[in-house]
């Protein structure tokens, strides 16, 4: 535990397994009761041994993810992660993390993801083709399987279609997996054959077989013209060693990038159809710049800087229902933070959601409002007071590849289309497993925007 003059507070909890059942209960009721209760830094306890602390404070989450990174790894929850993504770039460290990053880099600069711009939109259309006005669609799956196309093509270009369906499937059973477990203190070994090692197991090998398989031919098959993201990270080379990637490298930032480019992206997307279905005032604007833009003809990349209303509707809906609800360090070697000392096993806990409904930062801090992004609000509030990509040298690579594809995605569909709750939907929850998703997904009736 921490050293320091005062106790750290926090709410009390059972004997033996602490706060860690009414953190599963309600992860995201529980961190924002705890920080409003107890402050910016909380004493949480998960299991007999597992020392927990919710860091709200933005110059502390600073030194944690920026200043004094070098202090810590990232906690259970990725470390868990590798089972599904291996040592890919989100849950490697030090020098290998580094070595990895200066190798994927290149290959998202801004001009080089702006060639994407047009698959987007092109797969965007060819899954309205498939809407009818009217009709109720479960928006959820169609943001998750848009997405999960654009990130196929991206990633491997024209002319995969060989096992690709199984890696959604085998991706939601392995961060189901992993969710559970990173919140679990009965650690039951992967080898100890209970229902979910199994099915984990078998979408493991699912993954691997495919991957593995796509690599193999390119490599059999190299083309120097193409300019997909798996051409690029098998031709990518160390600046300083001029080394490349291993096969397995390989297949690990591939995953990587499958999970991060497609399931966070699609949440956003859902959780902003609902917004807007909730905030007419805040739809008529967005409905208004699509058609003041764009004048009925599809979305380009050159427009993006001219949709600044569907620009700030995605910060906001980032704000409300970050993607990514927490980011967690553990400590392995003993740092100050804020004038309290922590030891080697601690946990320190930042949670997005919680950071981002401060009223601290936002007036009203619990309602939908794009406009507040209108001025220089990131300039007026500390720095980690809003990080939905995170922060530090491990802040997310593909943030500017999610910005553009989630603005052209929703310039598309809301070029034609506005989204309602069907009238049976059950309430709308959050759900926060290794991203946060609406739970059950989202119902949602079709409506032509124009007949």
């Amino acid at each position: 535990m921490s050293t320091t003059m005062n106790p750290i507070p926090g709410p009390k909890g059972l004997p033996f397994s602490g706060n860690l059942f009414a953190f599963r209960k309600d992860p995201l009721g529980f961190l924002t009761k705890v920080q409003r209760e107890y402050g910016d830094v909380v004493y949480i306890r998960f299991g007999p041994s597992r020392h927990v602390y919710l860091i709200s404070d933005p110059e502390q989450i600073k030194d944690i993810l920026l200043t004094k990174q070098h202090a810590f790894h990232k906690a259970k929850g990725l470390q868990t992660a590798k089972a599904v993504v291996g040592e890919g770039i989100l849950t490697s460290e030090g020098e290998k993390h580094m070595r990895q990053r200066r190798l994927l880099q290149p290959s998202f600069r801004k001009d080089r993801i702006g060639q994407y711009a047009e698959a987007m939109v092109d797969y965007t259309e060819h899954m309205l083709q498939t809407w009818r006005p009217g009709e109720t669609r479960i928006v959820t799956e169609d943001m998750m399987q848009l997405t999960l196309d654009i990130i196929t093509h991206t990633m491997f270009g024209t002319g995969i279609t060989s096992g690709i369906n199984e890696i959604g499937h085998a991706i939601e059973v392995g961060m189901k997996y992993v969710s559970h477990k990173a919140s679990s203190f009965l650690d039951i070994p992967e080898s100890i054959p209970t229902k979910s090692n199994v099915e984990f197991k078998r979408s493991a090998q699912t993954l691997d077989r495919v991957i593995f398989n796509i690599i193999e031919e390119r490599r059999k098959k190299p083309d120097a013209n193409r300019e997909d993201l798996l051409s690029m990270l098998l031709k990518a080379r160390d600046e300083e060693t001029g080394t490349g990637m291993s096969d397995k490298q390989v297949r690990d930032e591939v995953m990587t990038i499958f999970l991060a480019g497609h399931e966070t992206t699609a949440n956003t997307l859902s959780w902003t159809w609902y917004l807007l279905s909730q905030n007419p005032e805040a739809e008529q604007k967005f409905h208004e710049e699509l058609d003041r833009v764009l004048g009925g003809r599809r979305p380009t990349h050159d427009d993006i800087d001219q949709l600044k209303y569907t620009r700030q509707i995605v910060w906001e809906s980032m704000r409300v229902y970050p993607a990514v609800w927490a980011v967690n360090r553990q400590v392995v070697k003993e740092v100050e933070i804020g004038g309290r000392l922590y030891k080697p096993g601690d946990t320190l806990m930042m949670s997005q959601f919680v950071m981002h409904r401060n009223p601290k930062y936002y007036e009203e801090a619990d309602r939908f409002l794009p406009e507040r992004f209108e001025g220089d609000l990131l300039k007026q509030i500390p720095q980690f007071g809003y990080f939905p990509f995170g922060g530090g040298p491990r802040v997310c690579i593909g943030n500017h590849f999610a910005l553009m594809e989630a603005t052209l995605l929703l310039a598309t569909i809301g070029s034609r289309y506005k989204l309602r709750l069907a009238p049976d939907h059950h309430e709308v929850r959050p759900e926060p497993l290794v991203t946060l998703r609406p739970k059950n997904g989202l119902k949602m009736v079709v409506t032509a925007r124009k007949e």
